[in-house]
């Protein structure tokens, strides 16, 4: 029988998990933690993500548990408008706001037969041409005829077959939380509880979740700022939030208000530079490939992290559905590798490119940044126009 180990238990593990369950592999997941738990945040699925989630598992549910996302548009800190709400253009789905606890039960409960390790912090990696590949704890080693590294930004995995991609700082750090619906602020009139707002140097992202999200509906936000990650507690971090913020049109002030310190999730943002030569790499019966941050971390600035996760996840997952052990599963890999690159290269070059409108400090900076908005933001709403969205699952 195929064999298969995922190392990580993230979004990305379990989604690849799944999938190789569903198609006959005989899969092992291996994550360091004691347990398998969902981050306390939200994502933001845009259509390519959905469309590969459905790909994956077309009775997932994940209608039930995604609240669709309207354009919320972009303002200033005063609340005038850089880009004022609009019609996405053409049909097809909108972009979804799903909270990570129940996109993490979904992805659990579709994980079929496929075994999961807890308290396996991967510390050796084997790959070789002769040889299956296998990953060990220092106590036990198991290999497999397909290793999937999707262990994060600092995979272990990624280090010993592509040692050129390092995790670097972005140059900014962030902040999220959820806030649970019974503690969510009223506005007054017909005052919205979703957009984006960009101040010189720090933005602010409120997205509604929905009634049902996580049982118990909310708001999920997210604050960026220029510079490196905080050292002080939650409190004293939150705090910080709420003076930087502050004179920010609503609801930003209300929602960190309605914040707590234990909802509090702080974060330095890194992303890896350079990318993986490559995805895949042949070995034994089969090979090694990257998905996920392992692969190709980046900056949110897009939202398109998540999304990319499970397009990797799809397309593995069509071109290993038959392939055996041997000369077709190595040939899965190295294709793998020659169809995702170019995707995910994509993305990462328009990433930056956001990320240095994001990141805009100064007059004449914030002039080109507003200039930059107008002409890229309706390009990334347009479904055919911008390639970030031009994504549909392999056969």
């Amino acid at each position: 029988m195929r064999t298969a180990v995922v190392v990580g238990a993230g979004m990305a593990g379990l989604a690849a998990a799944g999938a190789l369950s569903r198609s006959g592999w005989r899969v092992t997941v291996l994550e360091r933690a004691e347990r398998v738990a969902a981050p306390p945040a939200a994502v933001v699925l845009w259509p390519t993500g959905l469309r590969a989630l459905e790909a994956l598992d077309p009775d997932g549910g994940w209608t039930a548990i995604a609240s669709p996302l309207p354009d919320g548009g972009v303002r200033r800190p005063d609340g005038q408008w850089l880009v004022a709400p609009r019609t996405r253009p053409g049909a097809g789905p909108a972009p979804a706001a799903v909270h990570l606890e129940d996109l993490f039960d979904a992805l659990v409960t579709g994980l079929g037969d496929a075994e999961i390790r807890t308290g396996f912090e991967a510390t050796t990696v084997r790959v070789g041409p002769r040889q299956r590949p296998a990953v060990g704890d220092g106590r036990t080693m198991i290999e497999a005829d397909l290793l999937v590294g999707a262990d994060g930004i600092d995979s272990r995995v990624r280090a010993a077959v592509a040692p050129e991609a390092v995790a670097v700082g972005s140059g900014f750090a962030a902040w999220q939380a959820v806030i649970p619906g019974f503690r969510v602020p009223r506005l007054e009139g017909d005052r919205s509880l979703g957009g984006e707002t960009l101040g010189a140097g720090y933005r602010f992202v409120a997205i509604p979740l929905g009634d049902r999200a996580a049982g118990r509906g909310g708001v999920y936000w997210v604050a960026t700022a220029a510079g490196a990650a905080r050292p002080e507690s939650p409190a004293t971090q939150l705090a910080l939030l709420r003076r930087w913020f502050a004179g920010w049109h609503e609801p930003v002030g209300a929602l960190l208000d309605a914040t707590r310190p234990e909802d509090l999730v702080p974060q330095g943002v890194r992303e890896l530079r350079p990318l993986p030569r490559a995805y895949g790499f042949a070995a034994g019966s089969g090979g090694v490939v990257l998905i996920g941050d392992a692969a190709h971390a980046m900056p949110h600035h897009l939202g398109q992290g998540a999304c990319l996760a499970f397009e990797d996840v799809a397309t593995l997952r069509s071109l290993t559905a038959s392939a055996g052990p041997g000369e077709e599963l190595v040939a899965a890999v190295e294709t793998y590798s020659r169809v995702r690159r170019p995707r995910t290269t994509t993305v990462v070059r328009q990433n930056r490119r956001m990320s240095a409108v994001v990141q805009a400090r100064g007059r004449l900076a914030l002039r080109a940044r507003d200039a930059a908005l107008n002409h890229m933001r309706p390009r990334m709403l347009g479904r055919h126009l911008d390639p970030v969205a031009d994504w549909t699952p392999p056969d």
